[in-house]
């Protein structure tokens, strides 16, 4: 059996769970949730990294699917609340593919039947826009991360692409973290910067999670992670998990999106959309500058470093699909993870390893955070801070 067939077979017990992807931003951009117009139990490779049969060839068993909204939106709690509609949208009218799962033993539950765990993570604290009480709502609703910042500041937290405000956390901030320890949401630091990582790391009293993070040693750019903060995941009991975006694994696209990204401003349109109009905007930029391709190996050299550094239970997988406009060769959409698996195992990855990597680190994280919760709740009330009680 080779390698790519050993892969399946992996992931036929243990499939990904996957930290992060933007079908529902996708859908709403591209069709305002019109589930007819892009309905994903048929073939989207047309118009998505995703659909329910590649998430089914990719070996996928569990996704936490982005309810991310703009940083810039004036609107950022209804469109949130719009994006979670969608999520509970699509698993209402794919039910034997895909099951509701807000804890660790659903996860394990749709595991058992044969589905595709959905879970909810917000991408971005302005979209509490700094209410503890939203916060607890966007919980009860079903949201299981939060990821503190997107590209923008928010009052009370530095974002990794942003001019540092309040150099970390501020202690609204520190109250954010231990809210959504209480609450049992786990505190996603990719997009911050590593003040803001560190600061969470001292505040929290749960796992921490990096959804779609890659290592910054190996490519230097902000949105990932130092060796310092992955040395901290073991004693924290969290996780960091890969993503496959190249202007972020691969050093040369880096470079590249500098100058991409300037491009699209040029042509009035945000670096980040991903509409026709603007692909072909991007489209036209690479015929006349080649873009650097990463591969498979270029994620597996980000894994390799960040399981020496972090160990191989505080790993795992965040692909970004649906939320980028390139991908790495051999990950091109939603299908592609066997490849991911099959150049682990010809590196030497062992399939006990593997498993941790794909499904059990995962599992095992959430299940922290809510053992965190329930002791929490016994002895703590609800936070009613407020931004200005706090930082003034």
């Amino acid at each position: 059996m080779g390698p790519l067939e050993t892969a399946r077979e992996l992931l036929r017990e243990f499939p990904v769970v996957d930290g992060h992807n933007d079908l529902p931003w996708a859908l709403r951009e591209q069709v305002r949730y019109d589930l007819d117009a892009r309905d994903i139990a048929t073939d989207q490779s047309a118009h998505l990294h995703t659909d329910l049969a590649r998430l089914r060839a990719g070996g996928v068993g569990a996704q936490y699917w982005s309810v991310y909204v703009r940083s810039d939106l004036p609107d950022a709690v209804p469109a949130t609340l719009e994006q979670i509609d969608c999520v509970r949208q699509l698993i209402a009218r794919y039910p034997q593919t895909l099951a509701p799962a807000l804890t660790a033993a659903d996860m394990e539950a749709a595991r058992s039947q044969g589905r595709i765990a959905s879970l909810m993570g917000a991408e971005g604290g302005h979209s509490i826009a700094n209410s503890l009480a939203t916060l607890r709502a966007l919980y009860a609703l079903g949201v299981r991360y939060m990821t503190l910042t997107h590209n923008d500041n928010v009052d009370w937290a530095d974002s990794a692409t942003d001019e540092p405000g309040v150099g970390g956390l501020s202690a609204f901030g520190r109250e954010v973290v231990r809210e959504m320890n209480r609450e049992g949401m786990l505190v996603d630091l990719s997009h911050v910067a590593a003040t803001t990582m560190r600061d969470a790391l001292d505040a929290s009293e749960a796992p921490v999670i990096f959804s779609h993070s890659s290592s910054r040693a190996v490519c230097d750019h902000p949105r990932n992670v130092p060796d310092d903060v992955l040395e901290r995941l073991p004693s924290n009991g969290g996780m960091a998990m890969v993503t496959f975006v190249p202007k972020f694994v691969l050093q040369a696209a880096v470079d590249w999106t500098a100058a991409a990204d300037e491009n699209m401003r040029e042509h009035g349109f945000h670096h980040l959309a991903t509409t026709p109009e603007a692909m072909k905007v991007h489209r036209a930029f690479e015929e006349r500058t080649p873009r650097p391709v990463a591969t498979v190996s270029t994620v597996a050299d980000h894994l390799d470093h960040m399981r020496e550094v972090a160990g191989v239970d505080h790993i795992g997988i965040g692909g970004d699909y649906d939320g980028t406009a390139f991908t790495p060769d051999g990950l091109s959409d939603v299908s592609g993870y066997p490849n991911l698996i099959a150049e682990l195992l010809d590196r030497g990855w062992s399939k006990p390893d593997l498993a941790k990597l794909t499904w059990q680190n995962a599992v095992r994280v959430l299940g922290a955070a809510e053992d965190v919760a329930r002791g929490l709740q016994a002895t703590r009330a609800p936070s009613n801070a407020t931004l200005e009680s706090l930082d003034g």
